[in-house]
């Protein structure tokens, strides 16, 4: 069965009786090339061991089953699990995990199922989901890479170069454990249903270290997300506003030690920036 033919595609959830769920974020891929596409872009092999999150009907599914050792796919949605039966069924090394990504332990997860293997995650995500599901895979710590299909301008501004402007706080925790990459888009119109926005492929390979030192990297990140509080302010101000116990005095001393201007922002500052003025205000 092709699982991106129209017809078919809609037979299947009929015969089923399944309706999209819009408070799930349900959106299946209905053109065969962009699930191939995704796979070899995850760069799987038999010797990998691939987390899928919303398999859907399985078109990603299918794919990543020919290439890698096993594929374990976690689905939210209980009335898709019969749908996921019929499909894969002669994919012996696929496994569906019904949960919630979201709730699931997926360090213990990898750990139990892709045992073994490589374990990497390639995955078309909801929407609505998108930031904290990359959350926790992060916070995983086991995975060595995700391509993931996201909101198009959400993947241009997880991939924006640092200091560029285009980024915020969780494109810099991102790339502080990731180095992102933009490899391809794709169109509304090969989602069924249709979304509004266009998509786009995200690939992140885990570092071997983070990409900065710090000497507190609870602080770092404080003075990270604090830079961006109030987006359309200074960086002093933002900062000033987020660290009150600090002072304006003191930030202000710290960003002229590290040579950035008064007028600066937050989004024009890289990590090594933010590392040298975190060093700063700690001092």
């Amino acid at each position: 069965m092709n699982l991106c033919d129209y017809g078919a595609l809609r037979a299947l959830l009929e015969r089923h009786g399944f309706h999209f769920s819009r408070s799930m974020g349900q959106n299946f891929l209905i053109d065969p090339a962009v699930p191939a596409d995704i796979a070899a872009a995850s760069q799987a092999g038999p010797d990998c061991g691939v987390l899928e999150i919303g398999p859907g009907v399985g078109c990603l599914t299918a794919e990543l089953s020919g290439r890698a050792g096993k594929v374990v796919s976690v689905e939210l949605d209980r009335k898709l699990l019969p749908v996921l039966a019929e499909t894969m069924a002669s994919c012996e090394n696929v496994e569906i995990v019904p949960g919630d990504a979201l709730r699931l332990d997926l360090r213990a997860l990898a750990a139990e199922k892709l045992s073994g293997f490589r374990p990497m995650v390639c995955a078309n995500l909801p929407y609505n989901i998108t930031t904290p599901v990359l959350t926790r895979l992060t916070e995983a710590g086991c995975f060595e890479s995700m391509t993931v299909l996201l909101q198009k301008e959400v993947a241009q501004r997880l991939a924006a170069p640092q200091g560029s402007g285009g980024g915020g706080a969780f494109t810099l925790w991102l790339q502080y454990f990731w180095e992102t990459e933009l490899l391809f888009d794709v169109p509304a119109e090969k989602f069924l249903p249709r979304p509004k926005v266009d998509s786009a492929v995200l690939r992140c390979v885990r570092r071997t270290g983070p990409a900065v030192e710090t000497a507190d990297e609870v602080f770092f990140f404080r003075v990270v997300r604090g830079a961006f509080l109030l987006r359309r302010k200074t960086l002093v101000n933002s900062l000033s506003a987020a660290l009150p116990e600090l002072g304006k005095e003191r930030i202000q001393a710290a960003i002229a030690a590290c040579g950035l201007p008064d007028s600066v922002r937050g989004e024009r500052l890289t990590l090594e920036d933010f590392a040298a003025l975190a060093a700063a205000l700690a001092g």
